[in-house]
C-alpha cells in the first residue's frame, strides 16, 4: 500500500472538510479566497473527464468508477464552497480584497498545457491543464491573506493540509519510482511549484499557529 498517496488523499479530504465547516459553522466566508475555490473547481472539473469515454476492461472501469464516486465527491464539495461562497453567505465575501487576476494564472496555464503535455488530444490536454493550474490556484488565497495581514487560525488550518497533500504526493512519486518504476514529469514538476508556494506558510504556521499566535504574510 502506497501510504503517502492515502495519506496525501486524506489530508486533501480533511481540508475541504475543515473549509466547508468553517463557513457553514460561521455563516462566514470571510478570508476565504472565492477566486481560489473556482480555480480548484475547475481543477477537478478537467481532470476527471475521461471516466466514461474509455474502456479497457471490466476491473478497469470498476476501478474507474471507485475512484470516480470518490472524485466527485471532491467536485461536488468545490462547487458547494463556491455556492456559499458567491451565493448563501454572499454578504460576507470580501471581494475587495480577493482582488487577484487570475487571467494571469489560468492564459499562461492553458498556452502551457497545450504546448508540453504527455499527448496532443483534449483529454490530455485538459488533464494536463488541471495539473499545472492546481500548483497556483492557492495564490489568490496567499495573496488575499498577505493584503488582509491575517487569517482565522481554521484557514490556516485548512490551508496546512491543503500543502500537506501537496507535499506527501512529493513522496508518493519517489515511492511509485522506487517500487514500480513510474514517475511523471509533468505531476512531479506542478508538484514541487506548488509545495514550494506553500513553504513561507509552513514556515509561519509552526511558528506562529501551532504557539497560539494569529498567522500573518508579508505584504
Amino acid at each position: 500500500m502506497n501510504i503517502f498517496r492515502l495519506t496525501g488523499d486524506l489530508s486533501h479530504l480533511a481540508a475541504i472538510i475543515i473549509l466547508l465547516l468553517k463557513i457553514w459553522k460561521s455563516r462566514s466566508c470571510a478570508g476565504i479566497s472565492g477566486k481560489s475555490q473556482i480555480l480548484f473547481a475547475i481543477v477537478f472539473t478537467t481532470r476527471y473527464l475521461d471516466l466514461l469515454t474509455s474502456f479497457i476492461s471490466l476491473y478497469n472501469t470498476s476501478m474507474k468508477l471507485l475512484c470516480f464516486v470518490y472524485q466527485v465527491i471532491y467536485i461536488g464539495c468545490a462547487y458547494a464552497t463556491v455556492y456559499l461562497i458567491y451565493a448563501k453567505f454572499r454578504a460576507t465575501y470580501d471581494g475587495n480584497h480577493d482582488s487577484f487576476r487570475v487571467e494571469f494564472l489560468v492564459v499562461p496555464v492553458g498556452g502551457l498545457s497545450v504546448l508540453i503535455n504527455h499527448d496532443f488530444s483534449l483529454l490530455e490536454i485538459l488533464w494536463t491543464f488541471s495539473i499545472y493550474l492546481e500548483s497556483v490556484a492557492i495564490l489568490p488565497q496567499l495573496f488575499m491573506i498577505s493584503k488582509t495581514g491575517e487569517a482565522e487560525t481554521i484557514t490556516t488550518h485548512y490551508l496546512f493540509c491543503l500543502g500537506m497533500y501537496r507535499a506527501l504526493y512529493l513522496f508518493n512519486w519517489i515511492w511509485r519510482f522506487y517500487f514500480e518504476g513510474f514517475f511523471d514529469m509533468i505531476a512531479i514538476v506542478a508538484g514541487l511549484v506548488q509545495t514550494v508556494l506553500y513553504c513561507d506558510f509552513f514556515y509561519l504556521y509552526v511558528t506562529k499557529v501551532l504557539k497560539g499566535k494569529k498567522l500573518s504574510l508579508p505584504a
